[in-house]
């Protein structure tokens, strides 16, 4: 039996909201039409997706197995799609991903002056989704901060740059020369903490049951610099982001006993397009030249 992707949608989105009226709107489509594509899936597949009661709106044990399954095909879907597009507009235009803090400027124009017919692009990524970019074909190569899940992928390490503890400019560490980690126990981090396990190893928030203070995990730098001026905790980055997003409020002190973060190329292993090894080793040469 081939699954309707259309259909699949159309569950994905009744399945996050559990509110069939919020799903619709999203959708751009009337209730009852949800409502029909929903029973018409629920026919094709012989299960029951959800459990609805005039108060609520549940997923069944098939519905959220359903729901675990259809993120991943629903994006290999858009990767192909993705793909096909690009295949279609031929060798006319290549991608480039890049991390917050990181300048990709003259590797991009030594590319586009070696091929003066070809379209050369950049988009930024985020800690979630830089991995993503270059699966799902928006981008031919990215610049990446490691860790990351390299399955499926090519890295070449780039470059290594220290780590800094980002602070509010009151803060009781700013001014100083550097830091250790251990200084920085007592503070609340406004990032995952699987992203500083020095930080998580020894945090006196995470060692106390039940302390554990709440709030949510800021991704984009933006929101955790906002946050960190406003003294709501701190967060550790790499140099290169903060000097980029340098502002008035917020301060930093090296810390000196935790990994630099590595800065690696990252492509699909699949792909077979000249221009990312050209483009790869273009990159390389400007870091070992120090440019």
């Amino acid at each position: 039996m081939d699954v309707d992707l259309r259909k699949l949608r159309y569950f994905v989105a009744v399945a996050e909201r559990l509110h069939f009226g919020r799903a619709a709107e999203a959708l751009h489509i009337a209730q009852p039409v949800l409502s029909r594509q929903i029973r018409a899936l629920e026919f094709e597949l012989k299960v029951q997706l959800f459990v609805r009661t005039r108060r609520a709106t549940e997923l069944s044990p098939a519905g959220e197995q359903l729901l675990a399954d259809a993120g991943p095909l629903l994006a290999s879907a858009e990767a192909l799609r993705r793909r096909a597009t690009r295949a279609a507009r031929g060798a006319d235009s290549f991608t480039v991903g890049f991390m917050p803090g990181l300048i990709v400027t003259a590797a991009v124009r030594t590319l586009r002056e070696r091929h003066p017919g070809l379209t050369v692009e950049v988009v930024r990524t985020t800690w979630d989704d830089q991995t993503e970019a270059i699966h799902d074909g928006r981008v031919d190569i990215g610049y990446v901060r490691l860790p990351i899940d390299q399955r499926g992928l090519r890295v070449r390490p780039l470059m290594s740059e220290p780590r800094v503890a980002v602070l509010p400019t009151g803060h009781r560490l700013a001014g100083k020369d550097m830091t250790d980690i251990a200084d920085l126990a007592d503070e609340h981090l406004l990032q995952d903490p699987d992203a500083v396990p020095e930080w998580r190893d020894i945090a006196t928030e995470l060692r106390r049951p039940g302390r554990r203070r709440t709030g949510p995990v800021f991704h984009a730098v933006e929101e955790k610099l906002e946050h960190v001026a406003a003294g709501r905790g701190v967060v550790v980055l790499p140099l290169s982001v903060v000097t980029f997003y340098t502002r008035p409020d917020v301060t930093y002190v090296p810390v000196t006993d935790i990994a630099p973060n590595q800065v690696c190329l990252a492509w699909d292993s699949a792909r077979r397009n000249p221009l990312i090894g050209e483009f790869a080793t273009i990159a390389t040469d400007l870091v070992t030249d120090g440019q």
